[in-house]
């Protein structure tokens, strides 16, 4: 929780692994791009920050219940509809991809995905999406524990598309060993900070970060002011998770 005292105010902020936007180093210490941006706006809003590494989930439930104050994570998750104020300033936007060997059919609607087998990553809900896609009974759903394994499993044949962000795989193709790997858009999402509702100064942090980014923006210390919209949807994508 937000604990304030004579000479600092702190913040308990959580990350997930996401590499390269939020990511646990070898040293132990918080990471990536979106992390260094984080640091940055919460230092010139007049905060310290305590990084939590955690899972998703536990991301989730901990923003539910207020252990911790924000994430830096993606906007409209339907587990925390209710739960958590979303930032206006979106430093940077998120693809999630459906992957594919070149021999493949491109993903050009959802139900491409029906009657196949999909890969996914370990500890990733995509929004939600991943109990769809667990409970469509003609979808197989294979797990891989990171996105290398993920990418090695699709060219073994092990499953015949990979549902995985752009940000983390662009950072994990080889080439020209992945020369043969194809990339379907299937949803692009914005990054925000998600406050947790059950702080009582959720409205004002969040004021506190949209001012402190504007600021930064201005003097180009951070991605220009982005206009955020719904960005694209592959046709047939499941309406819940839109």
């Amino acid at each position: 929780m937000l604990a304030d005292t004579a000479n600092t105010r702190l913040l308990r902020i959580a990350y997930v692994e996401f590499p390269p936007i939020t990511y646990r180093a070898e040293n132990g210490e918080a990471e990536g791009t979106f992390i260094e941006i984080t640091r940055k706006v919460a230092l010139e809003a007049g905060y310290e920050v305590d990084f939590l590494y955690l899972p998703v989930t536990r991301a989730y439930l901990y923003l539910t219940n207020g252990k911790i104050d924000a994430w830096p994570g993606v906007t409209s998750i339907p587990a925390l509809d209710g739960e958590v104020l979303e930032s206006w300033a979106s430093p940077l936007p998120v693809q999630l991809s459906a992957w594919y060997l070149e021999t493949t059919p491109p993903v050009d609607h959802f139900d491409t995905l029906l009657g196949k087998t999909v890969i996914v990553i370990g500890g990733y809900t995509y929004g939600g999406l991943l109990s769809w896609l667990e409970s469509e009974g003609s979808i197989r759903v294979t797990e891989a524990p990171n996105h290398r394994s993920a990418l090695d499993m699709l060219k073994r044949g092990r499953g015949d598309y990979l549902l995985d962000y752009r940000q983390p795989v662009m950072d994990t193709l080889e080439m020209p060993a992945d020369s043969m790997i194809r990339e379907s858009e299937v949803r692009s999402r914005n990054l925000a900070w998600l406050f947790s509702l059950a702080n009582p100064r959720a409205a004002l942090l969040r004021e506190a970060f949209d001012d402190a980014y504007i600021r930064l923006a201005e003097r180009g210390e951070v991605p220009p002011i982005r206009k955020i919209n719904e960005g694209f949807v592959v046709p047939g994508f499941p309406e819940q998770y839109r």
